[in-house]
């Protein structure tokens, strides 16, 4: 029976993801997860597609204050404000976001680091933002500023396979999952439709398009062809677009821990 191997939270969006030993799972994905977001003047996201060095941020969240470091700045560390001025934010085609402003410190920390005007935002507890309906379980089904859905799969034996077709391996985190699990066959998480974890009950809606983000080396920032350009060798489908891992839904809420099993319902 495969297991979860590593829990990985991503406070905030496209920066440094901290790994868990446990977290609660809500219907929005993982506790904490991509509930902020950095956006530009107009509340259009700013992720590592335009900002490579989103993923040299490195954000550390403890009872209600976000620390912050990276590379040539001074760390910042700010009470997370989970009421107050709205800014309303766009991800992809989702608009109209409800998002909180963080404030003046911290649009000046990252947009000094960033070298252009941007702002940090929240998702307070009250932001609903829908699934796309056509992958949605329920009718209410929501997410976090990730792309899509609330939580990101994928196996170890999947990255296996592909490393092993690569002159250099390399780590999971270019592909940024929540959830790792490891006791499978590669690429069987495409088969399943429903696991549970734990006492979480999920549902894995679709595989996961891959873009350019997967080429970014997450400790340096520096792009390359790979992975991408092997994916594309043996994972195309639907003309240009290359998959890895898979999208998931969670059907209840509870806690996951690392080394909990990982059974296949479907």
């Amino acid at each position: 029976m495969p297991t979860l191997t590593t829990l990985t939270v991503y406070p905030i969006k496209a920066c440094r993801g901290s790994a868990a030993q446990g977290a609660f799972v809500e219907r929005r994905g993982l506790e904490h997860d991509r509930r902020f977001l950095v956006v530009d003047p107009q509340g259009l996201a700013v992720t590592q597609r335009d900002a490579a060095g989103l993923a040299l941020v490195v954000p550390e969240l403890a009872e209600g204050h976000l620390d912050l470091t990276a590379p040539g700045m001074d760390a910042l560390s700010l009470p997370v404000r989970a009421d107050g001025a709205i800014l309303p934010a766009t991800v992809w085609d989702d608009s109209g976001i409800k998002a909180i402003d963080q404030g003046e410190e911290a649009a000046a920390w990252f947009s000094t680091y960033l070298k252009t005007p941007v702002r940090l935002v929240y998702m307070p507890q009250d932001g609903v933002r829908k699934v796309d309906p056509r992958h949605a379980i329920r009718a209410d089904d929501h997410v976090s500023f990730a792309d899509g859905y609330p939580i990101l799969i994928a196996s170890q034996e999947s990255l296996d396979d592909l490393n092993a077709r690569l002159e250099t391996p390399l780590p999971m985190n270019r592909f940024r999952p929540n959830l790792v699990v490891q006791g499978c066959q590669p690429f069987e998480e495409d088969r399943w439709q429903r696991i549970r974890i734990g006492a979480v009950e999920l549902a894995l809606i679709k595989p996961c398009a891959r873009c350019e983000v997967t080429t970014h080396d997450q400790e340096t920032g520096a792009r390359s062809k790979e992975p991408l350009a092997t994916l594309a060798t043996f994972r195309r489908v639907n003309g240009n677009k290359v998959m890895f891992g898979m999208n998931v839904i969670p059907l209840n809420e509870g806690r996951l821990h690392v080394g909990d099993p990982v059974e296949i319902l479907g």
